[in-house]
């Protein structure tokens, strides 16, 4: 199974490439939507998190308080140190059953952690969704209706763009237009289809 990696900063568009790709057939395995399982009521990983924490870290519904969790994890390095050892594992166990489950010509691990939590392992090529510092915050502020100061808070939190640049096999400048966008993808999904085939 050929896997290609997809990643970017904070507001490069990669959910919206992710989008085509997948409207061409590929199946997409989200890693941020897969990070959310193990924390869900009932899952390994939250008992885990309760039983480090306490009760306080639910909701009175019993599901996980992310924000507090958040905090948690903001304030002490040594307590995020212990949730990515607690979940990364389980995320990747849930990645790996994901790519093989998949029927498409190729597939794509999206993640915007690609190369800082090593997911990048499971990837034969890596594509990388590429945009300024400046379009990074623009697009950000405007879409999740934060601060400067926290988009940059993010993108410090993230691998350096030109780390990101240099480890990649594919990239696509996304500063135009969303037409633009899907012409590049539909150029890399030919390219690959016919890489595939001709192994």
């Amino acid at each position: 199974m050929f896997v290609l990696g997809v990643t970017g900063g904070i507001g490069s568009g990669k959910s919206a490439a992710t989008e085509i790709f997948s409207s061409l057939g590929i199946k997409i395995v989200d890693a941020d939507v897969l990070s959310r399982v193990p924390v869900q009521k009932g899952e390994s990983g939250l008992l885990e998190i309760e039983k480090r924490y306490g009760k306080e870290i639910l909701l009175s519904s019993g599901d996980l308080d992310r924000k507090k969790l958040r905090e948690i994890i903001f304030e002490k390095e040594e307590e995020k140190d212990w949730l990515e050892n607690l979940l990364h594992p389980l995320i990747a166990d849930l990645i790996v059953e994901e790519i093989k489950s998949s029927t498409s010509k190729y597939t794509i691990l999206a993640s915007p952690l690609l190369f800082e939590t090593k997911q990048s392992s499971y990837c034969n090529e890596v594509l990388v969704i590429d945009v300024s510092e400046e379009v990074q915050i623009l697009r950000t502020k405007t879409r999740d209706n934060v601060s400067e100061e926290q988009v940059k808070t993010i993108i410090l939190s993230q691998i350096n763009r030109s780390e990101r640049l240099r480890l990649a096999t594919h990239i696509i400048k996304n500063e135009k237009t969303l037409d633009d966008l899907e012409k590049a993808v539909k150029e890399l999904h030919q390219k690959l289809i016919t890489q595939i085939e001709n192994r």
